[in-house]
């Protein structure tokens, strides 16, 4: 942390602007050893300062250039960002010369593990950071920066201060038994924090699995057996020709992919092959695939045809749907010659023949997945799996100390569980973690953030 990193920040190719940041101990020199205008080892900080890149005599570019002096930038070190007209190679040249003045090349996520290592951000906020790049839809996004600004953090450390207090009561109790004027730490004292604690920790975990829907998505498989009309409803939700669509059974022989957005969240649809006895090699290799995906998707729709009887297909994919199921009986608009009857899992009649044909399937999933709630909730969820596993961890632990007050194990024993589950809930903001865990985290960044 004691050299100086560069990188592009921006997209690579043809733009109207590219950035080259530069952040450390001599960013600032290196940067005026390359520019002709001001000195800017001498302007105010925040400042942006118009100038030219140059090396030697040679003009490279006109620039604008922002400096920043630490603490206040988002390294906590002197940051600079040369603002230069966008293309590869007058951007590739800048970062050459950034790097021949004495600066190395930033890796992945590196300015913000930087930011992390500086007390900037903890390491809910760092991962957010990522999420905020990468949102694909506007619940995404609010997600990210509910986390960016902090508000899970701060319901994290509440949780943390409050064990932060407990333990001090029960330290207090242990080394001065004698002082009569001190607050004596009981079992009930310890169960009642311990139970407000594990109480409001169950429904950030519980509530995190909307978290993790808003930021991963859904993933639809679409199954059934051959020319049921999968494909046309996938082309439906879609609103374009993405699968091919005939009369001939089998037509989709391998996996075909789209993605919409459904109430703000994020599905993949994934209409399968035909399932049946496979008359080809290729057709029993898109027919795999289709298993595969009928037992990973988080929703399934098995599709069947109101136009005709159930066949014995048709009841041994019934009899084999997960739970996270959904019957959608295609081609109502023809005459019903179907019957089926399952009491486990909803049954909706569609077609994709009118332009509204899909819409009880579509508000039958808005039901399934809460979604209007997701979409009026206030975002504070845990949104990763390295987050919901440590406060499931922490939640465990609870478990085990109520176990031992009902036992009326020592409290000094008791202090020791309390103590782990500090710590586990700071693992969650990053105030102890391993090495390792953060050169793997900030390797899924980007180069120049």
């Amino acid at each position: 942390m004691n050299d100086t990193i560069a990188a592009i920040s921006t997209a690579l190719g043809v733009g109207a602007i590219s950035i080259i940041r530069i952040s450390g101990i001599d960013a600032i020199k290196i940067a005026n050893s390359i520019f002709k205008g001001k000195d800017l080892t001498k302007v105010e900080t925040h400042t942006i300062n118009y100038g030219h890149i140059i090396d030697n005599d040679e003009v490279i570019d006109e620039v604008l250039i922002s400096i920043m002096r630490a603490p206040k930038t988002f390294t906590c070190e002197d940051v600079v960002e040369i603002n230069c007209h966008g293309g590869i190679a007058t951007t590739n040249k800048i970062l050459e010369l950034v790097l021949l003045k004495g600066a190395r090349l930033a890796e992945p996520g590196e300015f913000t593990k930087r930011a992390f290592l500086n007390g900037r951000i903890d390491l809910i906020e760092a991962e957010s950071v990522m999420d905020l790049i990468d949102a694909k839809t506007e619940q995404m996004r609010k997600l990210s920066i509910n986390h960016l600004d902090g508000k899970v953090s701060n319901i994290i450390r509440n949780f943390r201060q409050k064990l932060l207090e407990l333990l001090a009561s029960i330290e207090v109790n242990i080394d001065y038994p004698e002082y009569e004027d001190i607050e004596v730490v009981t079992n009930n004292n310890i169960k009642r924090e311990i139970n407000y604690i594990k109480r409001e920790l169950n429904k950030i975990i519980n509530e995190s699995e909307n978290g993790k829907i808003i930021k991963n998505g859904l993933k639809v498989a679409i199954v059934g057996r051959p020319n049921v009309g999968k494909s046309s409803i996938l082309n439906r939700f879609l609103d374009e020709e993405k699968a091919i669509v005939t009369d001939i059974a089998g037509t989709t022989r391998d996996i075909v992919e789209g993605q919409v957005t459904i109430n703000g969240i994020l599905f993949n649809f994934v209409d399968t092959a035909g399932m049946r006895e496979a008359h080809d090699i290729v057709e029993k290799i898109g027919i795999e695939k289709s298993k595969k995906e009928f037992t990973t998707a988080d929703l399934v729709l098995l599709v069947l045809n109101n136009n005709e009887e159930l066949t014995k297909e048709d009841s041994n994919l019934i009899n084999n749907l997960p739970k996270n199921a959904i019957i959608v009986v295609n081609k109502n608009d023809l005459e019903t010659k179907i019957r089926v009857d399952d009491d486990n899992h909803d049954i909706v009649f569609v077609n994709t023949k009118d332009i509204n044909g899909i819409e009880p399937l579509k508000n039958k999933i808005i039901d399934m997945f809460n979604l209007e709630k997701i979409n009026n909730s206030d975002y504070t969820y845990l949104s990763n799996a390295r987050q919901i596993s440590l406060a499931k961890e922490a939640y465990s632990i609870i478990k085990d100390i109520e176990m031992g007050l009902e036992n009326e194990v020592p409290t000094d024993l008791i202090e020791i569980d309390i103590k782990r589950i500090w710590e586990k809930l700071g693992e969650i903001l990053g105030d102890t973690y391993s090495d390792e865990l953060i050169d793997q985290l900030f390797t899924q960044f980007c180069l120049g953030k």
